[in-house]
């Protein structure tokens, strides 16, 4: 079971970091105003998921990815928050508060591999 979540996790930032660069409007969008070139910052963050994901996969950077992942979820949190307070089109304001404390579960699996 140990490996089928590592994989899944993997799996998860992988195709989540490629989504930055095939649907970065969906990304920028949710990036605070107060936070300079928005378009930038959404390519830096799928790159670094993608690395990441794809670090999870060896041992040698398994420990170094997971730690990187939870501080990059740390990192877009300010981003959740925004999405929260601001709103977004088609999803209801209930699920995004939801999602607040999904950051806090997906740290915790990623802690389980450092």
């Amino acid at each position: 079971m140990y490996l089928f979540f590592l994989y899944l996790m993997s799996i998860f930032y992988i195709a989540a970091g490629v989504m930055h660069f095939l649907k970065p409007k969906i990304y920028i969008k949710i990036i605070p105003k107060y936070f300079p070139k928005p378009e930038l910052l959404n390519l830096i963050t799928g790159a670094f998921e993608i690395i990441f994901g794809v670090g999870l996969l060896f041992e040698s950077t398994r420990s170094f990815s997971a730690i990187c992942i939870i501080l990059l979820l740390l990192a877009v949190f300010p981003a959740n928050i925004y999405m929260y307070q601001k709103g977004s089109k088609g999803i209801p304001k209930w699920m995004l508060l939801l999602r607040l404390p999904l950051q806090f579960a997906l740290i915790a699996w990623a802690y389980v591999y450092i």
